[in-house]
């Protein structure tokens, strides 16, 4: 029997015993469904829907009150900065399992909810969580790992309102390349967007030099991230604009670990509010971190990194 062979099986026998302890006790949330946090939240998304924030116009709706944006199930029951791990926790659990065998990397590959009905302000939730499946070991761009899927299910009293499948890729981060960065390649180190037939038109256009902007065919309402229906008007005939490429920095991030996959860090992630109104993710390049602020305005650069790839990144607009 290989080493690698006995790892796997630790791995597996320890995901059993996990499973087989169910699902986690309950956990409250810290603070009841509220008014505040929904205004924070719908301002920080740009919801602008009345039911979530006007007793007034909720109360002339089909909800006969005010009711929080279901996609916000989560937010409730977020442990904040300082969370307090519990060692029973079936995700927790499967993590430090893994941890424990090298595979110390940890990315998010999908998120799945279920929404049972709309949450009422002043209503308390719990949450439970239950390790659904361990998968691997698995060969991927960014190194061996394991698949690990878990299930949510909100509660309010012993109703469940809300499901959530979360899976992460749980990797073995590969040893550094220490050759000098015009020796990398791009093309294989990178991590590649995954292109499907709602974004194909975006990356089509990165590729010819162009930042397409998703918009509704029947009410013209400019979106993106790019889907399958128009949130307004919810008509399924999708155009596109070309921006001019133009805005300025709305938030950002500087992130430092773990090791990115063709990339030097630390490296800037700005969230860029265009000219045209819509906000768009990319790396800030050409900039020292600490230089980096809120408001500062930018200007889309495209790296090509094949002959299918083009990513879109900002530069400071001189």
């Amino acid at each position: 029997m290989t080493s690698t062979t006995t790892a796997a099986d630790a791995i597996l026998a320890a995901a059993h015993r996990i499973q087989q302890r169910g699902p986690s006790a309950p956990r409250a949330a810290r603070d009841p469904v509220n008014l505040p946090m929904i205004n924070n939240w719908v301002e920080a998304i740009g919801d602008g829907n009345p039911v979530y924030t006007s007793a007034a116009a909720a109360a002339a709706s089909v909800h006969g009150g005010l009711v929080a944006p279901p996609a916000m199930v989560q937010v409730w029951t977020m442990g904040g900065l300082h969370p307090q791990r519990d060692p029973d926790d079936p995700l927790y659990a499967m993590m430090a399992a893994l941890d424990e065998a090298g595979f110390t990397s940890v990315v998010a590959t999908n998120c799945e909810q279920t929404y049972h009905r709309y949450l009422r302000h002043g209503e308390a939730l719990t949450v439970a969580t239950r390790l659904d499946s361990v998968v691997g070991p698995k060969r991927t761009g960014l190194g061996e790992g394991w698949f690990v899927t878990t299930r949510n299910t909100w509660y309010v009293g012993t109703e469940p309102v809300a499901e959530m499948l979360f899976r992460v890729l749980k990797f073995r981060p590969p040893e550094a390349n220490t050759a000098p960065p015009q020796q990398q390649s791009a093309s294989t180190d990178v991590i590649r967007p995954a292109i499907n037939q709602d974004t194909a038109y975006f990356w089509a256009g990165t590729a010819a030099g162009e930042l397409r902007i998703q918009r509704c065919g029947q009410c013209g309402l400019l979106r993106h991230p790019p889907g399958p229906m128009c949130p307004e008007c919810g008509a399924t005939k999708r155009t596109c604009l070309i921006s001019a490429g133009r805005g300025e920095v709305y938030s950002y991030v500087v992130h430092h670990h773990p090791p990115v996959p063709g990339k030097q860090l630390p490296l800037v992630v700005a969230l860029v509010e265009l000219d045209e109104g819509v906000r768009m993710l990319g790396e800030l390049r050409g900039v020292d971190p600490e230089h980096v602020e809120i408001g500062q305005r930018v200007v889309v650069e495209f790296q090509r990194i094949d002959d299918e790839l083009v990513l879109p990144g900002w530069r400071l607009d001189a």
